[in-house]
């Protein structure tokens, strides 16, 4: 696979184009892949260029739709394979905000189910999104679970990258991210593909011919 050098402004621009040239209708469903704050931070940035084009967003994140400490940590806090299968509720990610948002959905999504902080439920109220809205959810590990989303953009980093950046508390989940893309192959499968080991030099995955 070869790569093409971007500035970051450059991938918020190409990437709200992309975005804003789907023809799904209602709805349009984006997902932000990727270990690290990277995905977050790149689907904040695709809000407001979205809504000067007259398209609503909600934001969402997967870490607000983990299952309580009590199943999340049942095997421990550091076990990688648990990251990996179980922490996410992938169940109620894809009741509360994708099934709502398929072509024949109400339109009405449940933002935030769960507060990993406080381990509480947030008890939020449903938000309707009018027709022709996008849903930016991001997250990590979240390919190859049957989330329907309609473009799915991965952030890609090298071991070495993953290794020198991730925080020391966060190192006992290398191994769930080596999984993730030994099975998985998010590099290969997702719609775009960026390079983010200097997230101020990025680099896009170039598409082979057709």
């Amino acid at each position: 696979m070869s790569y093409r050098p971007i500035s970051p402004e450059q991938l918020v621009e190409e990437l709200t184009e992309r975005i804003a040239g789907l023809s799904t209708r209602p709805w349009t469903r984006v997902v932000v892949d990727g270990a690290g704050p990277e995905p977050a931070r790149l689907a904040d940035a695709l809000v407001d260029p979205l809504r000067v084009l007259g398209r609503e967003v909600l934001r969402v994140s997967a870490w607000d739709f983990l299952r309580p400490a009590s199943l999340r940590l049942e095997r421990g806090r550091h076990d990688p394979d648990v990251r990996y299968e179980d922490w996410l509720d992938v169940s109620a990610l894809r009741r509360e905000v994708f099934d709502p948002l398929a072509p024949d959905g109400s339109g009405e999504v449940l933002p935030a189910l769960w507060d990993r902080d406080r381990d509480r439920a947030y008890r939020l109220p449903r938000t309707r999104l009018p027709d022709g809205a996008v849903l930016l959810l991001d997250g990590e590990l979240l390919l190859g679970r049957g989330l329907p989303a309609d473009l799915v953009v991965h952030l890609w980093l090298s071991l070495a990258a993953r290794d020198r950046r991730l925080p020391g508390e966060e190192t006992w989940a290398l191994p769930a991210y080596a999984r993730y893309d030994r099975e998985v192959r998010p590099a290969e499968t997702a719609d775009v593909v960026v390079r983010m080991d200097h997230p101020r030099n990025p680099a896009v995955r170039v598409s082979p011919p057709a």
